[in-house]
């Protein structure tokens, strides 16, 4: 196997810490989205939608996003379990992971993507090139702190975000929190958040 990856695009490192946590070792091919080589045509063909990650496997067959990478490598090697146990964690764990993605990662997304002048006409990932909306932008930047009140209540009664074991939804979510600085996102004084953090971010997988 070769995973695409670039060290600073978060979706790659949700796969990164996903692979830490089940201790794989998976060589990694850099893709400089600096330079937008993800455009260039030899990774084009690799991937058309011009995102990384991507999962080469062994006999070339390519998986892409983020989280369908998480689950072939889940069902291949599924100890320790990140994706729930049962038919009822499993679903729970889908849940949080989802909703963790659509109210906190796809906000603080809108946010960077549509006020950083780097991504002038690049507003979306993918090959199409799309005009940045400011006010797109400052509703994700709106949207974040609402997302960080979600996460507070729910931790308030739940050791992890899907449950009392650790998984992918907390992945999505540190990855989620540590790529807020680039709108200056802040946990404040949510104190439940702060324990969790704390802990999420202290295991040897959050430094992937």
């Amino acid at each position: 196997m070769k995973l695409y990856n670039f060290e600073m695009a978060p979706n790659a490192r949700r796969v990164r810490v996903f692979v830490a946590e089940k201790g794989l070792d998976i060589p990694m091919q850099d893709v400089d989205l600096g330079s937008r080589a993800q455009l260039n045509d030899d990774y084009m063909a690799t991937n058309p939608m011009a995102e990384v990650p991507s999962l080469e496997l062994d006999d070339g067959t390519i998986i892409t996003e983020s989280t369908a990478i998480c689950r072939y490598l889940e069902e291949v090697f599924p100890d320790p379990p990140l994706m729930g146990r049962n038919p009822l964690e499993k679903a729970q764990v889908m849940m949080w992971d989802r909703r963790v993605e659509q109210h906190g990662f796809a906000a603080v997304a809108e946010g960077f993507r549509n006020l950083n002048p780097f991504f002038e006409n690049r507003a979306l990932t993918g090959p199409v090139d799309y005009e940045q909306i400011p006010a797109l932008g400052e509703r994700g930047k709106a949207r974040f702190p609402q997302f960080l009140d979600m996460l507070e209540k729910r931790l308030a009664e739940s050791e992890f975000i899907a449950g009392d074991r650790y998984s992918i939804a907390d992945i999505t979510a540190l990855v989620t929190i540590d790529f807020s600085r680039t709108i200056k996102g802040e946990i404040g004084d949510r104190s439940h958040v702060q324990r969790w953090n704390e802990a999420v971010s202290s295991r040897e997988s959050a430094q992937a």
